[in-house]
């Protein structure tokens, strides 16, 4: 087994335990509410929520690539250079290459 394994096991054992001693009842205020609620049940969802969250805020988050399937984009200016390309003389290149 590996270790990760063997962790998760022994925290859902020690958990499982906690709630197992906690079964009692006691007075919970809700909002509005006062009612009679056993600790095992608020301790669970609480936690059971927390792990929801936990797992949800802790998951790669997506990216939008800005590109196609065909690559970037080209922009205006990038005609405007390669038109002013085409219209140099051969002398023209010659000095700039």
């Amino acid at each position: 087994m590996s270790a990760k394994t063997i962790s998760i096991i022994a925290i859902t054992a020690i958990i499982i335990i906690f709630l197992m001693l906690n079964t009692d009842a006691v007075e919970f205020n809700f909002i509005f509410i006062k009612a009679e609620v056993s600790k095992l049940v608020i301790v669970g969802v609480f936690s059971f929520l927390g792990f929801v969250l936990g797992f949800w805020a802790a998951k790669p988050k997506t990216t939008v690539s800005s590109y196609d399937n065909n690559g970037p984009q080209d922009h205006p200016a990038d005609r405007q250079i390669k038109n002013s390309n085409e219209q140099l003389s051969d002398e023209d290149r010659d000095y700039i290459s």
